[in-house]
């Protein structure tokens, strides 16, 4: 397949998944079944972050233009991938490079994100049976040229480990933080709350850290937090909340709540499930170097940074721990 024949599938794909055909509406029913995390409003977001930032055509071509893509790739290899699953179709953007760059594509799906990607390679190989060549889905990531791996800080040591020997990207736990000057407007809190809140907060883009200046008023920001309060009916959510207050009870630490978040002062840019940490600035340019130079750190929100709202929508040219997966594709 030349390049132009594989944007047109991808420019297909977006068009499918932003329809109501039935198969689609079983898989994400389905994929919500299976992960408790995947609640239909989230999954149907994923999906349109990704039909609207990556595959409408004018963005599809903008993308093969940067990166000069050739018609054809003359000398493919097999790109092996171990994709994450911590919210729905996080793999999507592997998976999309891989195939514009003509490479091919050996995948480990994770098991809290089976379904939804298999559902869709599925059905770009039943509309395209050459495919099945190039894109095979396997639990052992074995003869492959190179690798692809996300994870947490743990899992990337064995990666490293077992891959050292090929062409690898690794990705490590990383997270977002925002900085408040405090004359945010309630449209601006009310888009940082999406910020915080969306997919449960279980995102590396997700803000799990917000720096605020001496003597910050907290209370319009936690009155805007309370739109998430329905996270109370969501079991799994509940008891990471109930478990994280019980914390701060034992250890009588002050604490906040929206009743959906708890807020806690906290130097580390990791927040659990339904905490949200916070720390007082004095100096905002002192703050800005130390977020702007932290490896550990996807996105930083605010004003002069990622807008408010934006978070969670990421461009085609925005990449995991800012490694550039088409760079490295076309090195192989």
């Amino acid at each position: 397949m030349n390049l132009q024949h594989r944007i047109n599938l991808m420019i297909r794909l977006g068009e499918y998944m932003s329809g109501n055909e039935q198969s689609w509406t079983e898989a994400k029913m389905n994929a919500g079944t299976a992960n408790g995390w995947f609640i239909p409003q989230f999954v149907n977001l994923a999906g349109e972050n990704i039909v609207h930032s990556f595959l409408q055509p004018a963005a599809l071509q903008s993308f093969a233009d940067k990166y000069k893509l050739q018609e054809e790739n003359n000398h493919p290899v097999t790109v092996g991938v171990v994709m994450a699953g911590n919210i729905p179709m996080v793999g999507f953007h592997d998976f999309l490079c891989i195939l514009l760059s003509g490479h091919h594509l050996l995948a480990k799906l994770s098991s809290k994100d089976d379904i939804l990607m298999r559902h869709l390679i599925n059905k770009l190989q039943e509309w395209e049976p050459e495919l099945k060549k190039q894109i095979v889905l396997s639990e052992m990531l074995k003869g492959c040229a190179a690798y692809i791996a996300t994870g947490s800080n743990n899992s990337a040591r064995y990666f490293d480990y077992y891959f050292k020997k090929y062409p690898h990207l690794i990705r490590r736990n990383r997270t977002s933080a925002a900085i408040l000057t405090g004359s945010e407007t309630t449209s601006e809190l009310g888009k940082l709350s999406d910020d915080v809140h969306l997919y449960f907060g279980l995102g590396c883009r997700n803000v799990t850290h917000i720096y605020v200046p001496q003597g910050y008023d907290f209370i319009p920001l936690i009155e805007i937090f309370k739109k998430y309060n329905y996270f109370f009916d969501h079991s799994k959510y509940k008891n990471n909340y109930d478990y994280q207050l019980a914390i701060h009870l034992l250890n009588n630490n002050y604490y906040m709540s929206s009743g959906s978040i708890l807020l806690s002062e906290n130097p580390s840019l990791f927040s659990p499930v339904s905490q949200l940490n916070y720390s007082f600035y004095q100096n905002i340019d002192e703050i800005t170097a130390f977020l702007q130079g932290n490896q550990e750190l996807q996105c930083v929100v605010g004003r002069g940074f990622v807008p408010f709202g934006q978070a969670q929508t990421p461009a085609l040219t925005e990449y995991a721990d800012g490694a550039d997966t088409m760079e490295f594709l076309k090195t192989l």
